[in-house]
């Protein structure tokens, strides 16, 4: 989809501030509430914007420790990706996962209370994933930065 200069302001502003209210959006990209209602739509239905949610600060959470888990099956065949995939979106500790290239097969990043926290995720779940051969963990000290917003354009 190419956008244009307003839709590219919208998708920043609601990116930015979801909440906002379509005449405050309207006046921030010089549109009308109509015009602007309309933009939004189309960028809806194309799927551009997929959703809308409540970021949390994760610091004032139960659990407020991100862990990147490298992990590395002992095979590589579809079915076995396909039952690792669908295990892993069951557990509600793992934010993040990512097929990778290189010499682990998934990027995970978990969230968790602490490190005991993460032994008991990384005994009772990780370790029992199908097909895992290797896990390797990693404790993020401190979030440097961490973004949402999607440079358009």
């Amino acid at each position: 989809m190419n956008f244009d200069a307003i839709d590219r302001s919208i998708l920043h502003e609601l990116q930015n501030q979801g909440r906002m209210s379509n005449a405050d959006l309207a006046d921030r990209v010089g549109l009308s509430p109509s015009a602007c209602l309309r933009r939004v739509r189309q960028l809806e239905e194309g799927g551009i914007i997929q959703d809308y949610v409540a970021l949390l600060n994760q610091d004032m959470t139960a659990r407020s420790q991100n862990v990147f888990v490298q992990i590395t099956l002992k095979s590589q065949e579809s079915h076995d990706l396909q039952t690792f995939e669908a295990q892993v979106n069951d557990c509600p500790e793992v934010m993040e996962c990512y097929l990778m290239s290189g010499d682990q097969d998934y990027m995970l990043r978990v969230i968790v209370k602490d490190a005991q926290d993460y032994e008991r995720l990384h005994r009772e779940f990780l370790t029992r994933l199908p097909g895992v051969d290797r896990v390797r963990s990693s404790f993020a000290l401190r979030t440097v930065r961490k973004k949402t917003e999607i440079p358009i354009g």
